[in-house]
């Protein structure tokens, strides 16, 4: 336990360098933001650098369109540093199934996960598919939790051995039922990705997105040991202005340019809200889809990715605007209100993290003081 041992408590946003990891290379053509007229030109919002560092923000970027209009960082982060991505990971590796499956590396969605894990292939977790996987409904039994070093989360951040630990999962509830956020589901779809394409995650994500959206920066993919597999459920570390564009990238729809880079039918998938789904809270899930998560408190349709930390890449399609926002906190959830008769109407909130808001708030006062070309 590497980050004990050097008197930590628990993940940092910088522990690269105490993992093996792989490069995410980027490509030969990069296209950095182009900076707005009117780029840190704006007033801080009213009690921005008060929330900010209260919940130890380390940057704080708005991107509208093509351009950069505002970014801010905090003590030694700066443009280049990399820094990790936690569950926000989760999302670019649900863009890649979207990509093999338009491949046909992987079948479908409905594709049976043991046609790619042996250990799935009989038995009951045999009916687990790909599509239960990424709505976070395997119905397997994964101790989640971002506190307790003895849960499946811990051992698969600090642990040797990915595939033991996700492959001798077992089947407690059925599957495409209830929305249960398991981080153990994200690392069975790298394992996917690996056997469906041969390649690793790292090198299929740069052959597929990295090298192909201008990224201006490598970025690097945690393992399990020397040479070892990626932690797919987290740990992407990457630059500011990198995950920036993997905001751009699912706000455009999948688009980079006039490049289809994922399928257009998968992110209507990706992005389809399964409300016919129950959650862990017992409320109808408006939450999440497949390996997003989806708001639907603010005026216009949002579709974010998040980390523990409060990692965040922040798509408004609608407004084609872009946040993206990383720190060391993030605060807690809103929760099913006790009184029963206000739960439909707080149903765009339950679930979702109580500083969301606030940050979708500083942007959009930002872009009101902003000129655009």
């Amino acid at each position: 336990m590497s980050t004990y041992l050097v008197g930590k408590s628990g993940p940092t946003i910088y522990d690269l360098d105490k993992f093996a990891y792989r490069t995410v290379e980027k490509g030969t053509t990069t296209n950095p933001w182009l900076k707005s007229s009117s780029y840190n030109t704006q007033k801080y919002p009213d009690n921005f650098e008060e929330y900010n560092k209260e919940t130890q923000s380390k940057a704080f970027l708005v991107f509208k369109g093509d351009e950069l209009l505002f970014e801010k960082y905090w003590d030694e982060h700066s443009e280049k540093t990399v820094s990790n991505s936690f569950s926000a990971a989760k999302t670019v590796v649900a863009l890649l199934i979207g990509i093999a499956i338009e491949e046909g590396k992987i079948k479908s969605l409905e594709d049976p996960v043991g046609n790619y894990i042996p250990e799935f292939k009989e038995g009951d977790k045999s009916i687990i598919t790909i599509r239960n996987l990424l709505n976070m409904a395997s119905g397997l039994d994964w101790t989640e939790s971002g506190k307790n070093p003895l849960s499946n989360n811990a051992e698969s951040y600090y642990g040797t051995d990915l595939y033991g630990l996700v492959t001798r999962q077992n089947l407690i509830r059925k599957p495409g039922k209830e929305f249960i956020y398991q981080s153990g589901n994200s690392q069975l779809l790298g394992f996917i990705i690996q056997k469906a394409t041969g390649k690793s995650v790292s090198e299929y994500c740069s052959e597929k997105i990295w090298s192909k959206i201008g990224m201006e920066s490598d970025a690097y993919w945690s393992l399990d040991k020397e040479n070892g597999d990626e932690k797919a459920f987290c740990c992407l570390y990457a630059t500011a202005r990198d995950f920036g564009r993997i905001g751009k990238l699912i706000a455009r729809n999948g688009k980079h340019g006039s490049e289809q880079i994922i399928p257009e039918w998968y992110m209507k998938e990706m992005t389809m809200m399964p409300t016919e789904m129950g959650t862990e809270e017992g409320v109808p899930n408006h939450q999440y889809g497949l390996h997003v998560w989806l708001y639907e408190g603010y005026k216009s349709p949002v579709i974010y990715c998040r980390g523990i930390k409060g990692q965040y890449m922040i798509s408004i399609p609608e407004e084609d605007l872009v946040i993206v926002r990383l720190g060391s906190i993030r605060m807690k959830n809103y929760e099913v209100p006790e009184d029963k008769n206000k739960i439909e109407s707080e149903l765009p909130l339950i679930g979702h993290p109580t500083d969301l808001p606030e940050y979708i708030n500083f942007a959009e006062k930002i872009v009101e003081q902003t000129k655009i070309k």
